[in-house]
């Protein structure tokens, strides 16, 4: 198939339908809108259903329904409706229902605002309903990368009947960028769907129950304790990360999404000037890609967290760092972007202070860099 220039709201639909999704429940919030419309033009066409839904909360449970009926679901938002939707994501965890939920981030807290955004992180990654339980989470940096982890999503939710979310801020969402969309049918490995209440015609005899409810203590514990143990093979099996210019660095970047891209940027403009910088970019946020992280060279003496957020993943880089090196922050947040020469400026000045021998903690940038 030829490349098509999409937005890429307008590519996770595309690439959901491609990839054999035919239930779209969801309501309109910016900037996540236009998956919602791209839905409710293009499912009808394969034999779809689409729904807009009264609620956020109305939408996350008829996902509920739909992946308990063996159906291939999805629904999208972004941050305060991803935030009411944090009782049904706990739902489908706790019955290990297969679904895929996008959250094109904006601005918080509350209703905050309508520019782009990371400051999900501990949402998306840390469970914001209640109970223990675990995501599944994709990070894409571009609009192509967005709509093949859109496919792998769906296999991966069949896989681990678990709900998987894909975060992206509202840059991502609403940039035009060449994509090319490509049918990607369920996995044949995957193994067949016999827990779905699909009905005794496909089981004679017996039927099956989708249930989140334990009320004997020591078989709730049971039940999170399997669940666990998948969350373990997640973090064996599942996660994707990108190491760029890390061998020869002398710091480390660490930033996820469109950051990512920005960072790379002020990487190749600190690269002329002879300065080594690599980028560690976490693409599964969980599982978060510790061991890249573990096994950097000793020449490596600084880290840097570059967030659109107050600081949500350095928590995660810290744990993964185990105080081998210097974590440093640089964030900005409620919509602003963090700019190359910032960033820039902001690397040049760690390493100053670093072969003074004197290396203090980067806050917060504002638009002259580290404050």
């Amino acid at each position: 198939m030829a490349r098509v220039l999409m937005k890429g709201n307008e590519a996770v639909g595309a690439a959901a339908i491609a990839a054999g999704c035919r239930h779209y429940f969801g309501y309109p919030i910016t900037p996540q809108s236009e998956l919602l419309e791209y839905m409710s033009v293009h499912l009808p066409k394969v034999g779809g259903v689409f729904l807009q839904s009264e609620s956020e909360v109305a939408a996350i449970n008829m996902c509920y329904g739909a992946a308990g009926a063996g159906a291939r679901v999805m629904t999208g938002s972004s941050s305060p409706g991803i935030a009411l939707m944090q009782e049904g994501i706990s739902y489908l965890a706790g019955a290990e229902l297969p679904s895929v939920i996008v959250n094109i981030v904006r601005g918080g807290p509350g209703l905050g605002g309508i520019q782009p955004a990371q400051s999900d992180y501990h949402q998306s990654t840390r469970g914001g309903g209640d109970g223990d339980y675990k995501l599944l989470v994709y990070a894409p940096s571009t609009v192509q990368e967005m709509a093949e982890l859109v496919a792998l999503a769906f296999d991966k939710a069949d896989e681990y009947r678990n709900p998987v979310m894909i975060v992206g801020d509202g840059m991502l969402g609403q940039i035009m960028e060449p994509v090319e969309i490509v049918e990607r049918p369920p996995d044949p490995a995957l193994p067949p769907k016999t827990w779905a209440t699909t009905g005794t015609r496909d089981h004679p005899g017996s039927r099956s129950i989708i249930n989140s409810l334990f009320l004997k203590p020591e078989v709730l514990e049971h039940h999170i304790l399997d669940l666990f143990a998948k969350y373990e093979r997640m973090r064996e099996r599942e996660v994707l990360v990108e190491e760029y210019r890390v061998e020869d660095a002398d710091l480390v970047v660490v930033a996820y999404g469109t950051t990512a891209r920005i960072v790379k940027s002020a990487i190749a403009a600190l690269a002329a000037e002879g300065v080594r910088v690599g980028l560690i970019r976490p693409i599964t946020l969980f599982p978060f890609p510790a061991e890249s992280l573990r096994r950097l060279p000793d020449r490596v003496a600084n880290l840097l967290v570059v967030e659109m957020s107050m600081g949500q993943m350095i928590d995660d880089v810290r744990i993964a760092n185990e105080g081998r090196r210097t974590v440093h922050f640089l964030g900005r947040t409620g919509g602003m972007i963090p700019l190359p020469q910032v960033i820039a400026d902001t690397v040049r000045h760690i390493l100053a202070e670093h072969h003074a021998g004197d290396v203090p903690h980067v806050s917060v940038g504002d638009e002259k860099g580290g404050r």
